[in-house]
């Protein structure tokens, strides 16, 4: 399989919500960086902490439904992929997510070893990680 597969094998498997596969799609060391300023904002290292604390945290008991993933672009060249992806769905509150991302994979042995994310991350906190709500 090709970089380029090995990514959109990923990004298909997070839209089906295939936990195994989404697993199975990372490096045991692999790294995943997400901008700002967020409570998920930083160096994850490890796939448990990837999976288990960023992707499942970010989204845990946030959404009425799972969002909509949809992948919109991918360009690789050697071992490095970019894919755009949107992702959009309703939180619990009643909000609207959507926002438009961007990924720089880093993939080697059929196996994602690092991610760089790039997506609004004013957004993703306004709609994703609201202030508490006055008592």
């Amino acid at each position: 399989m090709t970089p380029k597969e090995t990514v959109v094998r990923y990004v298909q498997a997070v839209a089906a919500g295939d936990l195994a596969a989404i697993v199975a799609s990372f490096a045991d060391d692999a790294t995943w960086t997400y901008p700002g300023d967020t409570p998920v904002s930083g160096t994850w290292k490890g796939r448990d902490a990837i999976v288990n604390d960023f992707l499942g945290g970010v989204t845990a008991g946030a959404f009425a439904a799972p969002p909509e993933v949809v992948l919109t672009g991918v360009v690789a060249e050697g071992d490095q992929v970019v894919a755009e992806w949107t992702a959009q769905g309703v939180t619990v509150r009643g909000d609207r997510y959507d926002n438009r991302c961007i990924g720089v994979y880093t993939v080697r042995d059929e196996k994602i070893t690092a991610v760089r994310e790039y997506c609004d991350t004013k957004h993703a906190e306004a709609v994703l990680f609201p202030p508490p709500e006055p008592r």
